[in-house]
């Protein structure tokens, strides 16, 4: 071919458009996620919160290869976690600054959490789609959170990823908000306290119950006290399938979404049957919203499909599922965050 039928063909082809471009993007997520938990895993968000470092240093005392470290950051750069600066050295943006395990609001377990996981399971969503079964069972051959509970550390990351998602997506939900009437409330699927320090902090004429698995709830007295409330916060190990303690409040913090409406209604079943009428239900989930926009909750069903038999559901889904278990559906309250306070009391 000439020079000039090379120049005609080169010409004929257009411009790779901007949705062949966006496409190219969310086809390669994989691999940023994968360099987010690198990132995370060794540490480097953390090394440079305190300001910037040699290249060389970081990869030293981080234990990479420099050259692989220095092509792995130059990557994320443009995506707005670094910044390179004169003579090889790096820094870390404040939206870096959300994998650092110093930040207030950090994100470093949950990144842990679910790259360790979540990502391969997710390897078999086509199997899910096609059969319905959770990716996670088709890969580790049982439900996941039994596969979970195997494994002490596995179960730490769920308690460490659940803490950064109460103090960074959920930042400012309970702003302005009061529990119902009620002397004992019990948060039901607690894990390590965050929740119930948060709500009753600042609610100092109340008692409380954190009421969880065993070996997940175990983490709580150590959260209660250094929040001054181990005094007023009872730390209660059982399975809520079986039976919950007595309480005036019942909250469910991000629990239902991981079951499917049967489970759901034996967790609801349990704090019936412990409650007298006129208790009240508080449950915190992702309500999804009704057409096309954009929503985490819409994310999360994804996860929810993967990884579990649950799912998010709309407001009617949980009005239906409350109604179902005796509980009359009070009012759904918005918050900052992308969850939503849903109210109901038992009838």
């Amino acid at each position: 071919m000439s020079t000039t039928e090379t120049s005609d063909v080169i010409g004929a082809v257009p411009p790779a458009s901007s949705e062949a471009t966006l496409m190219t993007q969310m086809l390669a997520g994989f691999q940023v996620s994968q360099a987010l938990y690198v990132v995370a895993k060794l540490n480097i968000a953390t090394k440079l919160a305190k300001g910037p470092r040699p290249l060389g240093s970081l990869a030293e005392e981080t234990g990479a290869d420099e050259d692989a470290l220095r092509r792995l950051l130059r990557t994320l750069a443009p995506l707005g976690l670094f910044r390179h600066g004169g003579h090889d050295t790096v820094e870390v943006t404040s939206f870096g600054e959300l994998l650092s395990a110093s930040h207030p609001a950090s994100l470093r377990d949950a990144a842990l959490y679910w790259m360790e996981t979540h990502y391969q399971p997710f390897n078999e969503l086509l199997g899910t789609v096609t059969t319905g079964k959770p990716a996670a069972e088709i890969l580790y051959g049982k439900p996941f959170f039994e596969w979970l509970a195997e494994d002490s550390e596995r179960a730490a990351l769920l308690t460490g990823a659940m803490a950064n998602v109460t103090s960074g997506l959920r930042a400012g939900m309970f702003d302005g908000y009061a529990l119902p009437k009620g002397q004992t409330v019990a948060d039901i699927g607690g894990a390590d306290g965050t929740v119930m320090a948060e709500l009753l902090g600042r609610d100092t004429d109340r008692q409380g119950v954190v009421f969880d698995l065993p070996h997940v709830v175990s983490d709580a007295h150590e959260v209660l006290r250094a929040r001054g409330l181990a005094d007023r916060i009872e730390v209660v190990g059982g399975d809520f399938f079986d039976g919950v303690p007595t309480a005036d409040v019942y909250v469910l913090s991000y629990i239902l979404h991981d079951w499917d409406d049967a489970s759901c209604g034996k967790i609801l079943g349990s704090i019936a049957r412990a409650a007298s009428p006129g208790a009240r239900l508080v449950v915190i989930e992702a309500v999804l919203p009704e057409g096309d926009a954009p929503h985490l909750a819409k994310m999360i069903d994804l996860t929810m499909l993967a990884m579990l038999t649950g799912r998010e559901r709309t407001a009617e889904e949980y009005e239906a599922l409350l109604s179902d278990a005796g509980f009359a559906f009070d009012r759904i309250l918005p918050t900052p965050s992308p969850f939503s306070v849903i109210e109901a009391t038992l009838r």
